[in-house]
């Protein structure tokens, strides 16, 4: 029975609760025994100043946590230096206040970089499971400069640095050591509603100088997974998740300066425009965030490197763009279960690849003298839902792009062509994770439609597009062992022209004239194929083994908004690693790694097998080497004729090297090396990686590199000849190509504080390939050649005679000796004058010479290249944070 005070009684004990400005929050409170593998995390009622230092009374109220364990380099030992964290929370965030203490402040590596930079430094990371699921969360650091680091956990291991939270951070230098405070808004996390909250929590600290990484808890190199390991957070109750409001809007101007062909009409080589919108983000429920667009700005920050691609292959490259990028994990399809996805000559297959959202338009142009088409397709609206319901993660994009025309004019007639119609882009994902994430179960959706009003179009681009795929993992046992495997079902539909193109593409060749079943039928106008894939991993100890057995089906098709690089194959490896952290007498650590694999075709035939090695270890100096070789089996060759029957491979091999010097140095040392012999020829060549940190703000680095392939049959053309009995009534014609390549990466990365930096990148890049030696395919699945004579040649074009004294008319073929040079760079200064709101600076050139010759001589290409124009265009974005 509780009694009632005296009413002076009653006013002392209501004074005694106020707090002075001597003494507030300075008492501890008593400590509450916890069971092990659980910290305490307590209220606060004045928050700390978030400026780096501990000095706030309210940092005494938090139960110090400390014990923390090296995960290198000696693993399980206790950490080198103390660090004592302390856990704070209020109706709007949790504070993070950590203490690293070191007894030689004098050798604290501070370096400077801007956000999510990876610069060797002195660092404080801490990792939640708000939503205490044991498999994803969110982690945010800070290095001992103040450089902020943010990004998301998932799939138990694996992390993308790509989102980008709004929260606070800073660190502060003393005698003792240095000290870093975080405060996490709520809304940027996602956990459960409820009036007592647990969370899993982990802190990570970096020393730099003795490459030492050390966690409160750490996960063994003999176990797997990483958030499942985390102790539990306690203490916090009443809080409420917070379905934050967010708008950026932004304004960006744009000037090009060109260089358009002479009498173009449409282009006078020089563009000013401006463009405004809005990104906006909600959260609907406590689990579930809508983020849309109005008028959105993906332009990149950074250029595309160039490449010189001779293959039959679209080449890939990684999506940039913010909207895109943030988020872009919940939409990873059949990768789940365990950290290894090993693949050996198995196929790129993505089904969402989001670089096929406002690319450039692809439409065919018809005769003209002079074009002006867009350099990408204008995205009139995007949005975007993620988050979670209940144990499912779920994801939906919807996106539309607007109808594109290009400009042309034949004589005088001026005229508009449509170049990319209006086209739908939807993408669902949905994966559901049960006991703790032992088994995980999901699908995927992907749906594309193109309102095709041209004529002329309907021969370039699918009309509908959909894929369905289901995906999931099962634990064996104590989890040692994984179980995990995928499938999926594409189809598109469109014109008789369109899927008949679609059928002869470099991704199907089904008018190969050697096929036995999925043959080429051109009054098709849809195209249904099935692919799948199932693997068994160990996913603990320090034995790795990876089993896998997959198939894709010569009809399989997901590219208008995935990515998938061929199909017509049954793959199967057979994985086996060890790896060690124990020190050693030579290496801190080493792994070695083994393979073996085949692909077989639909029809049975071996397209490809081989053997497969590679080692890498760290010195006991801090140097770092890896190398590897691999022996290609002999096969037979889809892919040689270009759409033509098989070819045989004799197989070859090759060998590589990669070696680093210490990365804690202010200068370091990058070489690598490669060469292989193989039926084609042989191929060798290098690179040197030179990174100088003059200071610790200023990070200058290049990356030179040559090599030489020579191919004895390059494709060149396909020529219908009915006297070509042996070869289906066509000839393939080959010849030797002795291609040099000479290209540089140069960077120079200036960060003037955690929220302002300058960077500065440049590509040059010089080609060239030599042709000689034409000759045709003899008979198929052989690699033997029948040489022509050469009987003229005239403006770049060759007449050849492919039987001598035979009933063969000769023919003409291009010569395509090319020397080719470019330079590519931009310069980017970015401020992030408050949190999220950000201005940026750009400037990009780009010029290119080609000239067609096939000798190598980079003096002179280069020469010309410093004479060439190039086009220029500077660009200002800025954007404002609205929020709550």
């Amino acid at each position: 029975m509780r009694t009632r005070p005296a009413p002076l009684a009653a006013l002392a004990a209501a004074l005694a609760l106020l707090p002075s400005a001597a003494t507030a929050q300075t008492a501890v409170p008593p400590t509450v025994a916890l069971p092990p593998g659980q910290y305490q995390a307590v209220r606060t009622a004045a928050p700390p100043e978030v400026d780096g230092r501990l000095d706030d009374a309210a940092w005494a109220l938090a139960p110090p946590i400390e014990g923390f364990t090296q995960r290198e380099p000696e693993e399980g030992a206790p950490a080198s230096q103390r660090t004592v964290v302390h856990v704070l929370y209020d109706d709007a965030a949790l504070y993070i206040g950590a203490r690293m203490y070191d007894t030689a402040p004098d050798s604290i590596v501070a370096r400077l970089g801007r956000r999510d930079a990876d610069v060797l430094s002195d660092f404080f990371l801490v990792c939640l499971d708000p939503y205490h699921d044991r498999r994803t969360g969110f982690y945010f650091g800070v290095n001992a400069a103040g450089a902020l680091y943010d990004g998301v956990l998932y799939n138990d291991g694996w992390d993308d640095s790509s989102w980008d939270g709004v929260w606070s951070g800073h660190a502060a230098r003393d005698a003792e050591g240095w000290t870093a405070e975080l405060r996490i808004p709520y809304s940027q996390l996602r956990f459960r509603p409820a009036d007592v909250q647990v969370w899993g929590i982990n802190f990570r600290r970096d020393i730099a100088r003795r490459q030492e990484r050390a966690y409160l808890r750490i996960v063994p190199s003999t176990e797997s997974g990483f958030v499942s390991h985390f102790p539990d957070l306690v203490g916090i109750e009443q809080i409420r998740p917070s379905r934050g409001f967010e708008v950026v809007p932004y304004v960006t101007s744009r000037a090009a300066m060109t260089n358009p062909p002479d009498g173009n009409p449409f282009d006078d080589g020089s563009e000013l425009e401006a463009e405004a919108g809005a990104d906006l983000r909600l959260g609907l429920t406590s689990n579930l965030t809508l983020n849309a667009t109005i008028n959105p700005d993906f332009g990149q920050v950074e250029v595309d490197p160039a490449v010189v691609n001779l293959s039959a292959f679209e080449t890939f490259f990684e999506e940039r763009r913010p909207f895109f990028v943030d988020g872009a994990s919940v939409f990873e399809f059949g990768y789940g279960g365990s950290g290894n996805n090993f693949g050996f000559n198995w196929v790129n297959i993505d089904p969402f690849y989001s670089r096929r959202i406002g690319r450039p338009p692809g439409g065919v142009l018809p005769a003209h003298d002079h074009a002006e088409r867009p350099d990408a397709t204008r995205i009139l609206g995007a949005a975007k839902l993620t988050g979670r319901l209940g144990q499912t993660s779920v994801g939906v994009l919807s996106s539309l792009t607007g109808r594109s025309d290009a400009d042309v004019v034949l004589g005088d007639v001026v005229s508009s062509v449509e170049v990319e119609p209006l086209a739908h882009f939807g993408v669902a994902r949905a994966l559901r994770e049960f006991s703790d994430g032992a088994h995980g179960l999901g699908g995927l959706l992907t749906a594309t439609h193109r309102d095709i009003r041209d004529s002329l179009q309907l021969g370039f681009f699918n009309a509908a597009a959909y894929v369905a795929g289901v995906d999931g993992w099962t634990q064996l046992g104590d989890g040692t062992w994984v179980l995990k495997g995928w499938a999926s079902v594409s189809r598109v539909e469109g014109s008789e022209a369109q899927i008949g193109r679609l059928q002869r593409s470099a991704v199907h060749y089904l008018q190969r004239p050697d096929r036995e079943h999925y043959r080429y039928d051109p009054a098709r106008t849809s195209l249904t194929g099935f692919a799948g894939r199932v693997a068994l991993d160990k996913a603990r100890g320090n034995w790795m083994v990876n089993v896998a057995l997959g198939a894709v089906s010569p009809t399989y098709d997901l590219n208008d908004v995935g990515f998938l690089g061929r199909t017509d194959l049954v793959n199967g490896h057979v994985f086996v690693g060890h790896f060690t952290e124990e020190v050693g007498r030579v290496f801190r650590n080493r792994t070695l790694m083994a393979a073996a694999f085949g692909n077989l075709s639909f029809d049975g035939d071996v397209i490809s097998n081989g053997l497969w090695a590679r080692a890498n270890g760290r010195l006991l100096n801090y140097w770092y080497l890896e190398g590897g070789v691999f022996a290609g089996l002999p096969s037979l060759d889809p892919y040689g004729t270009r759409g033509g029957p098989l070819m045989w491979n004799p197989g070859g091999y090759s060998a590589d090297v990669w070696v680093s010097s210490d990365s804690r140095k202010p200068w370091q040392l990058g070489f690598n090396g490669f060469f292989d012999v193989g039926p084609t020829g042989p191929a060798y060549g290098g690179g040197v990686d030179l990174t100088w940190q003059p200071k610790s703000n200023i990070n200058v680095s290049a990356g030179p590199s040559v090599r030489r392939i020579v191919n004895e049959a390059q494709y060149i053309t396909t020529r219908p000849d009915p006297l070509a009995d042996a070869t289906y009534g066509s000839r393939y014609v080959f010849a030797r190509l002795d291609q040099y390549e000479a290209s540089a990466n140069l960077r120079v990365n200036w960060t003037f504080s955690p929220t302002m930096s300058f960077q500065l990148f440049a590509q040059p890049l010089i080609a060239s390939g030599s042709y000689d030696g034409y000759k045709e395919l003899a008979e198929p699945r052989t690699y033997d050649f029948h040489p022509y004579a050469v009987v003229g040649e005239e403006g770049g074009v060759l007449t050849v005679d492919p039987d001598g004294d035979g009933a063969a008319e000769p023919f003409e073929v291009g010569r395509p000796d090319f020397r080719f040079a470019s330079l590519r760079g931009n310069a980017v200064f970015r401020w992030e004058y408050r949190p999220d709101s950000t201005l940026y600076l750009v400037w990009t050139q780009q010029r290119e010479d080609v000239e067609a010759l096939g000798s190598f001589a980079p003096r002179h290409s280069l020469g010309r290249l410093i004479d060439a124009r190039p086009d220029n265009v500077f660009a200002l974005k800025l954007t404002y944070w609205l929020g709550r």
